[in-house]
């Protein structure tokens, strides 16, 4: 981080104090938190700072959009950051836009014979190329526990996925990753997921099903999962939470299991 830079995010974390009670308040609705240690909720507390001093957050009629919500969305879309260097990943967008509740949005897709389709479709999120990113507020609100549902973090890890261009499965790669071990981890996974899915659609799968969708859906729902439900992912594509967490550098299911060793009433679920 240079001089200049390091000067004004100082001078901004210094005229922009968050307050403890807020702080601790916002920790208490967010087990996924649990288990980070000082060190890293010091670096979370002052990245959601700067995240709410550059991002828009904009609230359509029928969201009631506190600073305890401000910080409860700005938490979840920074922790896949925790441990990257700061290099402006969530560039290339200014505004979140929240949604009293899911809505409809126009569809369009190009099939592999060039017949373009269209329709309209239900959404609790969408992020846009170099576009905003758009949720529904109950989803943000029902997002923060251990049970494999983070909405925040699905439609933050498109906006990752798009920093190459359109969303197609493949964010920048750190320079000691290497490409083919991310396609055999991610393609691997993602066929096995649509062949189960072509040979019943009603099959369970390990993780949801919108993974099958296309290979972008699969790293967003994978690093959705990545955070929320590491046990799951682990267990169902090993090679796949492998690259995720070389390319977060984070280790989620080692903090899940770290807790539930030290807190045996802890679950993987949310608490309570």
């Amino acid at each position: 981080m240079g001089l200049l830079r390091r000067w004004w995010r100082q001078r901004l974390l210094r005229r922009h104090p968050l307050a403890d009670g807020d702080w601790q308040a916002v920790l208490q609705l967010l087990p996924l938190l649990d288990g980070l240690d000082p060190q890293e909720l010091q670096r979370l507390r002052e990245r959601c700072v700067l995240f709410l001093h550059d991002k828009h957050l904009t609230a359509l009629p029928g969201v009631e959009l506190d600073p305890h919500g401000r910080l409860l969305l700005a938490a979840q879309a920074q922790l896949p950051l925790l441990h990257l260097a700061e290099l402006d990943w969530y560039q290339g967008f200014h505004e979140i836009v929240l949604y009293p509740d899911d809505f409809v949005s126009p569809q369009r897709h190009r099939d592999a014979s060039g017949v373009v389709h269209e329709w309209e479709a239900e959404h609790s999120g969408e992020a846009w190329h170099r576009g905003p990113v758009i949720l529904a507020w109950p989803g943000v609100q029902a997002s923060g526990g251990w049970d494999g549902y983070n909405l925040v973090i699905h439609e933050l890890a498109h906006k990752l996925d798009m920093l190459n261009g359109d969303a197609n499965g493949l964010p920048p790669l750190h320079s000691q990753m290497r490409i083919e071990d991310w396609a055999a981890a991610m393609q691997g996974a993602y066929a096995q997921m649509n062949a189960i899915l072509d040979a019943n659609p009603h099959a369970e799968t390990a993780i949801d099903p919108y993974a099958a969708e296309n290979p972008a859906e699969f790293f967003a729902v994978t690093s959705e999962y990545f955070f929320s439900a590491p046990d799951l992912l682990a267990a169902a594509f090993p090679a796949v939470y492998a690259q995720l967490r070389a390319f977060y550098r984070q280790d989620p299911l080692q903090r899940l299991q770290r807790l539930q060793a030290e807190h045996p009433d802890y679950r993987d679920t949310t608490k309570g």
